[in-house]
């Protein structure tokens, strides 16, 4: 691995993630990715949970996935634990970008069903890549149970995974289409439709199964 301890660069860039600006924090994480040292890892994680500016957290999370899988993961597991939601999430964003299985164990039903839809949003992303073969119903029954939560983004997000699952997702989203809460029903519908066709488009599942909730509930209806 190429370290970064040529003239004192690893101490300049550390210090360049601490600037106050978004900029300087930008060349520092590309610098540490473009020039991998182990030392930094524990930085790049740590500021990965606090840092604001959204391009400064996609090139943390690349210059974390520059080096090796046996120094990121485990630290990164262990930010699954973080009372921070940012740093749950970040967390789980790069791991799914590192894709690699050993950090499969630490994907909990816990993360998949958090409370903050931005950390399980990035939970299920996250479990799509890392599932192990086999455990592909299991996943999508636990997916499955979070169906009807959030808003848009959120149920988009939850249906794109189930879809990514394939087939193995259609016997969890089936049973959950007869759900006596609307919102579950409504969203399961539309995400067997996803999985049906997934060029479908997301509001037009949606409309679609209000259309055919409301004709069941007609006399004479279907």
């Amino acid at each position: 691995m190429t370290t970064t301890d040529q003239d004192g660069h690893v101490p300049g860039a550390l210090r360049g993630l601490e600037d106050a600006r978004a900029s300087v924090r930008l060349r520092a994480a590309l610098s540490i990715g473009s020039n991998p040292d182990e030392r930094c890892v524990e930085k790049l994680v740590e500021r990965c949970a606090i840092e604001s500016d959204f391009s400064v957290r996609e090139t943390l999370t690349w210059a974390l996935t520059r080096h090796p899988a046996s120094h990121t993961v485990p630290r990164l597991t262990d930010e699954l634990r973080s009372e921070r939601a940012q740093a749950r999430s970040q967390a789980l964003h790069t791991l799914s970008k590192i894709g690699d299985g050993r950090a499969w164990p630490a994907i909990t039903a816990a993360l998949l069903s958090d409370a903050d839809d931005e950390v399980a949003r990035s939970a299920w992303r996250a479990a799509v890549v890392l599932v192990p073969e086999g455990e592909e119903t299991e996943l999508a029954a636990a997916l499955a149970r979070q169906l009807g939560r959030g808003g848009r983004e959120t149920r988009l997000s939850l249906s794109r995974a189930l879809v990514a699952l394939g087939e193995t997702s259609f016997s969890a989203v089936r049973a959950a289409m007869t759900d006596p809460d609307p919102r579950v029903g409504h969203h399961a519908m539309a995400t067997e439709r996803l999985l049906r066709d997934p060029e479908a488009g997301f509001e037009d599942a949606i409309d679609e199964a209000k259309r055919v909730t409301a004709l069941r509930g007609r006399p004479g209806g279907v």
